[in-house]
């Protein structure tokens, strides 16, 4: 009883902050004695915290209610990098390699990202979360860039790479709204996935492409703040334009 009167006032305070409140996703990870852990990398955090918003982890493992529940507590979302996508959330059979699937949270961030789109409620989606708003709304992804798109270039820069190793540049559409905030129409990015959407959702807008035509960016039109990137902006907080993403977003759910 005390811990449920503890998160209830938590919860309270936060609804009744100044600052805006912004749900970030987790992920599972199962310790080598084989207990599950539910946990996010904290350059998320604190990329939300120093954009002046506050970072709010939703756990995995909630149903669908307790997660309408949790919603209304939520100025913004900013759905996260991680495992790929079950190709069964959008329909394909494959046989490419798979990392770290995770049909459940699948599921939590799915739901998420259709009720940020039908509130209004601003997200921003990172890597694996710029695939799952495109699954989310209707698109579907390549399971394994180099299995499926000719001619790509190397974009899983893991292991020996540092996260904020800039991989290539990609293009933005000067006019959109994802160049206005980075302040340029070609910046240098990370790069570290080897999915990617192959389908582009319908109501969704492409806004940056990778020099070989992956799909870089989006953005939901009329939606006060639907932008998503393939990159990790999170872990490019050196970088002016990077914290420029994060604070636009901040701003966009503070209002």
């Amino acid at each position: 009883m005390q811990q449920i009167i503890a998160v209830s006032f938590c919860f309270n305070n936060l609804a009744m902050t100044q600052k805006p409140v912004i749900g970030v996703t987790t992920q599972r990870h199962t310790t080598k004695s084989g207990r599950l852990q539910i946990f996010i990398a904290e350059d998320y955090l604190t990329s939300v915290s120093n954009a002046g918003g506050i970072p709010l982890m939703i756990p995995l493992g909630l149903d669908n209610d307790q997660l309408d529940g949790i919603f209304p507590l939520l100025d913004g979302l900013l759905l996260t990098g991680g495992g790929d996508v079950d190709p069964q959330s959008y329909g394909v059979q494959t046989q490419s390699q798979l990392m770290f699937v995770d049909p459940d949270r699948d599921r939590v961030e799915i739901h998420l990202a259709q009720k940020a789109v039908d509130a209004g409620l601003p997200f921003f989606g990172v890597c694996r979360g710029h695939q799952v708003v495109n699954v989310a709304l209707g698109g579907t992804l390549y399971t394994d860039i180099a299995d499926e798109y000719p001619n790509a270039l190397q974009h899983r820069f893991s292991g020996k790479w540092a996260r904020d190793h800039l991989a290539h540049r990609v293009q933005i559409d000067p006019q959109s709204r994802l160049a206005r905030i980075l302040g340029t129409d070609q910046p240098q990015v990370n790069s570290i996935h080897h999915q990617a959407i192959r389908e582009l959702a319908s109501g969704l807008v492409e806004t940056a492409h990778a020099p070989d035509g992956i799909i870089e960016g989006t953005i939901l039109p009329g939606h006060p703040f639907g932008l998503t990137v393939q990159w990790h902006p999170e872990n490019l907080q050196a970088y002016e334009s990077m914290r420029a993403l994060f604070r636009t977003f901040v701003g966009a759910a503070s209002i």
